[in-house]
């Protein structure tokens, strides 16, 4: 049995599946996956939760599942967070240093990060994450770690991420209900991105999209930091919901045939290839063509790609992303998605698979699981930060922007 003090839980919280992973942190420094569990997930629209006790009912289910596979008891968890309501923005922060030999300190750089993110929010929405981008030192910019050096002025660019108080707060009321206290919520597009994305991409600049299946999350690195968040609300169910329309059939058999049989080329399928498909209402199954599903789900899997590249030129980072980009998430297994993304963006695109872990590689070998690996690689990261309190009626939500010295070890 791993020791709970080295027990790490991720938890994915999706429109169509509820994930959980748990890794244990060896002595060496490595991750070992040692228990997955999955349930379907029935309680959330487009990222976000709409009935809480089937949310947490699925939840347990994921829960019991990984922890009956790896052998022990858990208690707390880092969880992700999507939806429509996140919004990510772009701020700067300027003091002078203090001090008569003017070398930057802790205490410096942890006053320009406040001056940063010292922005005018509604009263609806609270950050959830500063994520610091660069530095720069009497102009000299491009630095990624200030400290011990000399200067006057000091600047500081960060990323904001935001969220509506009440979608978090359902959330973490959810994963309290299932016996979890929230050690942190992250952003799934940012956990996804640990899990798939290398060093030199991200320095290179490159384009993150996580198409789950009420949304598709997207994240632009520019220099080793990010630059640019954006989600999208389209996803896998649209696809999903276009076979159903498109060939009459139920949705439970038009998820299945886009699992079995879905293609976004054309020439990757034979050319007299049949599948046979349910009626409504228990009407006789009828025969189509592959041929036709591939006709029905390529349009749906441009206007993804178009919107992305609407999206991330519309944030001005069009000729910033040298490296292409990199598609994860369930909807990206489809065959043919890297292709397409290719023929129509004319950049450089492969699949996000989670690496840099051990144990049950195998098993999380899978676009689906991204964002789960990277919740609990983020973890390991963060192990020692302050838990969240539980959430009771009327409780406010607690602020999570205390936590930047974690932040210069994962993205500078």
């Amino acid at each position: 049995m791993a020791r709970e003090s080295n027990v790490i839980v991720g938890l994915d919280i999706g429109t169509t599946k509820i994930c959980a992973i748990i890794g244990e942190q060896m002595e060496d420094g490595t991750l070992d996956i040692i228990g997955i569990g999955t349930s379907p997930s029935k309680g959330l629209r487009k990222g976000v939760v709409i009935n809480i006790d089937v949310t947490v009912d699925s939840i347990k289910r994921a829960l019991e599942e990984a922890e009956l596979m790896s052998g022990v008891d858990v208690h707390s968890a880092f969880v992700g967070i999507a939806g429509g309501h996140i919004k990510g923005i772009n701020s700067r922060g300027v003091i002078a240093v203090s001090g008569k030999s003017r070398e930057i300190t802790p205490k410096d750089i942890d006053r320009v990060i406040d001056a940063a993110k010292a922005v005018a929010l509604p009263v609806d929405r609270e950050v959830i994450h500063v994520l610091p981008q660069e530095f720069i030192v009497d102009d000299q910019d491009g630095i990624k770690e200030p400290l011990g050096m000399t200067g006057v002025r000091l600047e500081s660019e960060v990323h904001i991420v935001t969220g509506a108080v009440t979608s978090a707060q359902n959330i973490i009321r959810c994963c309290n209900r299932a016996g979890l206290e929230v050690q942190d919520i992250v952003l799934q597009q940012l956990a996804s991105s640990l899990s798939t994305l290398t060093t030199d991409e991200k320095d290179l600049g490159i384009v993150l999209v996580d198409i789950g299946g009420g949304t598709s999350d997207i994240a632009v690195f520019v220099d080793g930091g990010i630059w640019h968040t954006a989600v999208l609300a389209v996803g896998g169910d649209h696809v999903t919901n276009d076979i159903s329309i498109g060939l009459r059939t139920p949705i439970h058999d038009a998820e299945e045939i886009k699992k079995k049989y879905g293609c976004t080329l054309s020439s990757l399928i034979e050319r007299d290839e049949d599948i046979e498909v349910g009626g409504m209402g228990g009407r006789r199954p009828r025969v189509f063509s592959r041929h036709m599903v591939c006709e029905i789900i390529r349009p749906r899997m441009e206007e993804i790609f178009s919107l992305v590249d609407r999206e991330v030129r519309r944030a001005g980072f069009g000729e910033a992303v040298v490296a292409g980009m990199v598609v994860t998430g369930g909807a990206s297994i489809l065959p043919g998605v890297p292709e397409l993304a290719e023929e129509m963006l004319n950049v450089q695109v492969r699949r996000g698979i989670p690496a840099g872990v051990a144990g049950l590689v195998d098993v999380v070998a899978s676009p689906i699981y991204a964002t789960a690996v990277g919740l609990i690689q983020y973890g390991a990261q963060n192990r020692h930060q302050r838990k969240f309190r539980r959430v009771t009626e009327g409780a406010l939500f607690s602020r999570v922007t205390e936590r930047m010295r974690e932040w210069f070890g994962e993205f500078l």
